[in-house]
This record gives structure tokens, sequence and C-alpha cells, in this order.
């Protein structure tokens, strides 16, 4: 295995378990500054942005703070907070997926290590249903769940599966069976404007320019985050299902859900992001923003465009972070939220030549949450791979690893 990654830190491989549970939500308020002098020539678009704050982040007290101011804000742009309810629903039979041609297979994902079982098919119990997690239509958050039957009454360990851009819960069943022959209980969402919350193959795109053009929404990354609080509320409340161990993990735009969802709830208690973690404020000032705007490149151009300016460059691209995602460049971003995440075991898995997620983002990150692990005798529990040659890719190496790391920490 040595030979073909690249690992930042050594880790021994013999840890102990660690069970989190979720902290209390402090009713903080938070400090938004509205820029009032715009630089716009074709438009009255203010940008909201955040006063700075040097987060120390080196105890619970720290993350809880910052915990707290999180929630705080995914609270700003709720339509209504409404009770928890469920809502059967019925297998989708034709998945949306925004791009053509329409994916038809991962060998990353089929690859997921899985236990042979006769009748397996027979043996797996699904569930479909829709959770409400606020008023209107995308607070209807869908739910597909996989595990085997049971007769015992014995709670078992979960993991929470997160999708990629412009894919969708069904895109991950391969994943999902294989941890469910593994005697997990698998569950998968639709992340916002994606899947049944998409009416067509622009959804997700129009929703992030209406984000830039209203300032009403967080379509990129915050709004599933919230999903992901609520969806936790959930699972803890199950009968069939341990709530001190429960795993998220998910690729790419799923693995930005599954890093900010572990910041934002530690209820997550083990967590995997593959391909997803960056340092946003990095990328701007060191001019390495471009791959990951051009994967949406449409509501940079929009924003340019109002703006008045004739090529986007970083004052458009840090515009849009702050209008569509207040904080993700400041505040919120990969220095602050990933030691947020100690001393639960956390394993991050990037392409070690990704130009969406560049090392050189992940270094003060790093560097900041094994100091806290440190702190915690819990060094063990951390652990940076990346894998060489990679770009942003999720391989059969990265799906083994993460899988191996459930197995140590949740093992059923």
């Amino acid at each position: 295995m040595a030979a073909t990654m690249m690992t930042l830190s050594h880790v021994p491989s013999t840890i102990a378990h660690v069970r989190a549970h979720a902290l209390p939500i402090a009713n903080s308020k938070f400090n938004l500054l509205v820029n009032t002098k715009s630089t716009t020539t074709n438009s009255a678009i203010t940008t909201p942005q955040f006063t700075s704050v040097d987060r120390r982040m080196d105890s619970s007290e720290d993350a809880a703070k910052l915990r707290s101011d999180f929630l705080h804000l995914l609270r700003t742009r709720r339509t209504a907070e409404v009770p928890l309810s469920v809502e059967p629903a019925q297998p989708v039979q034709d998945p949306l997926y925004q791009e053509t041609p329409k994916p038809t297979f991962s060998e990353a994902m089929e690859s997921c290590p899985k236990k042979e079982i006769p009748n397996f098919k027979e043996l797996l119990q699904e569930e479909n249903f829709y959770l409400t997690t606020e008023a209107g239509e995308q607070g209807r958050l869908p739910v597909l769940i996989l595990k085997l039957k049971e007769n015992s009454q014995k709670r078992r360990p979960a993991i929470v599966f997160l999708h990629s851009t412009h894919k969708c819960k069904e895109w991950l069943r391969p994943l999902l069976e294989a941890y469910a022959s593994r005697d997990y209980i698998a569950i998968a969402i639709d992340s916002r404007y994606h899947g049944e919350r998409a009416k067509n193959l622009t959804t997700y795109r129009e929703s992030l320019v209406s984000s830039w053009k209203k300032g009403d929404t967080m379509p990129f990354i915050f709004d599933t985050v919230w999903d992901l609080v609520k969806l936790a509320d959930h699972l803890t409340q199950r009968e069939d299902l341990d709530p001190s161990r429960i795993g998220i993990t998910g690729e790419s735009l799923g693995g930005m859900h599954a890093w900010f969802g572990a910041a934002a709830d530690a209820r997550y208690s083990v967590v995997a992001p593959v391909i997803g973690i960056q340092g946003f404020r990095w990328a701007i000032d060191h001019d390495k923003w471009q791959a990951r705007v051009d994967s949406i490149k449409a509501v940079f151009e929009e924003a340019r465009t109002d703006l008045g300016i004739n090529a986007i460059d970083k004052e458009v691209v840090e515009k849009v972070w702050d209008r569509i995602a207040p904080g993700l460049a400041s505040d919120f971003d990969a220095p602050y939220t990933v030691p947020a995440i100690a001393p639960r075991p956390l394993l991050i898995l990037n392409g070690k030549e990704d130009p969406r997620c560049p090392l050189g983002g992940l270094e003060l990150p790093e560097s900041k949450a094994r100091k806290i692990y440190e702190k915690a005798n819990a060094v063990d529990d951390f652990k940076l791979i990346a894998q060489p040659g990679i770009g942003h890719q999720m391989t059969s190496l990265m799906v083994k690893e993460a899988s191996d790391w459930f197995d140590q920490y949740l093992k059923p």
C-alpha cells in the first residue's frame, strides 16, 4: 500500500473506538456585514461579508463556538423551520442525472469491499422516504436506506453517503449495497437541487445563479448541510441504529457536504470525505481557484456580467463565495472547520494532483487539526492521504481506505 499512495503524516494502524455525541446548539448572534459599496455597474447587488475573526480552534470550546455560529448562519436562510416528519416514498425508477451522457457505471464504487452472502438480494431491505427539513419544496429531503433484514433487535452502525455534482442518491447504490452486506445501515440522500429535488438538467445551475441574484438560499454546500443536521435528528431517533456510531462520507461535492456536515454536527462520529476538502481562501490568495470555478462556471459568469468585469478574476470569485456561501473563504474555511471535527476520527482522501482541491490549501488545516488531535491524545484518529498521479477522481484505493477506516471504528 505504501508504494501506491502518499500519506502526509504517519498514523499507527491500531485505533481506539471513539463515540461522539451532538454538542448543544447555542443561540449566538453572528455578525454579518453588508457591503453597501457595490462595484457593480449593471446591478445593485450587495455582498454579505464576515468580520475577520482570529479563531484559535485549539479546544472543544472553540469548536463549539464555530459550530454555533455556523448553525446560526444556516438558520438565516431557511424558508421556515417546521417539525421533523417522515413521508413514505417509492423507489425511483428513472433517476435524474444533470449531465449527458447519463452515467452508468463507477469502477471505484463497484470495487467497494463486499461480504459474499447467499441470496443477498432477497435479504436486502430497502427504505425510501421524504424527511421534512424546512418549509418549501427543497425542504422535502429524499432518503434511501439499505440494510440487511435482521430478526434481532440489535442497533447497528450507520454510514451516510453523499453524491457528487449532477448525480443523485441512486448513483451511490453500489456503495450502499456493499456496506449493507457488511451489516451497516447504509443511507443516501439527494442533495439540494439534485435527484428528486431537481426538475431538469439545469436545475442546480439555475439555483446557483438565483442565489447570486437574490441572496436568499445557499445551494452550494450549506443548504444541504442543514439537511444533514436534520437527518441526524431522525437517525438518532431510530430504534435500529446506534446513535453513537454514525459515519459520513461523500465524493467531490458530497465530500464537501460530509466535511461541513461533520463540522456542523458532532453526531457524525466518524468522517471520511473523498476529493472534497480544500482551502477556499488559500486558492484565492494563490491564484488556484480556476478548476473549482470551472465546475460551476455559470454563476461566476453571471456575477462577472453583473459586476461589470471583463473576465472572471479573484474579485468575482470572492464575491460569489461570499454571496452563495457566506464565510466559505473566511470563518468557515478549512483551517477552521477541519480542526472543528477533532477529536472524532477523520480521514481525508484526495488526489495529489487534484486542481480543485490543491494540496497547498490543506497544509494549514492539516497542521492545525493535528495539533488538536495530539493535544487530545488522539493522533491516531487523523489521517490525510493524497494518492500520487490522481487528479479530481475517486479511486478504488480511496474507496478501500474509507471502507477500512469505517470498519476500524464502527465495525458491526
